[in-house]
């Protein structure tokens, strides 16, 4: 038989065992962020006259795609990966404004839901683009 022993916290403080007070700061801040940016997106598409318009609407163009990219780039080392990410947020805002005045079609609402779609689709292909890898690594 053997037995189980539960060790004391130690006397380090607080009683948190090695818990990194800031890891749990991480899924409150993504929150808030997603918070922000659905209600810019809101904003845009009402054309609610706001001081928060501009501003939210500002971080749900670079978040979007951002966020997107980011979650495609797992490879990278963080800070490589929220480099390419903005840039590549970037990249989009402006290739989809670039299309949309070529055919003549330029609208706030619609860029906004260009940037939607454009986002949720490579955000979409991640999961299946993963499940592809481990089923030809499995073979």
């Amino acid at each position: 038989m053997q037995t189980i022993r539960i060790k004391p916290p130690s006397s380090g403080g607080d009683g948190r065992s090695g818990q990194d007070p800031g890891r749990d700061l991480f899924p409150l801040f993504a929150g808030a962020a997603v918070a922000v940016a659905g209600v810019g997106a809101i904003l845009a598409l009402s054309d609610a006259d706001s001081p928060l318009r501009g501003p939210f609407t500002l971080f749900f163009l670079l978040a979007a795609p951002a966020t997107a990219l980011g979650a495609a780039l797992r490879g990278l080392d963080p800070f490589a990966r929220t480099v390419v990410s903005v840039a590549g947020a970037i990249a989009a805002d402006l290739l989809v404004a670039q299309g949309m005045l070529a055919v003549h079609r330029w609208s706030v609402g619609g860029g906004i839901v260009a940037v939607a779609v454009l986002s949720s689709l490579v955000l979409l292909l991640v999961p299946v683009r993963r499940r592809r890898r481990t089923a030809r690594r499995q073979a």
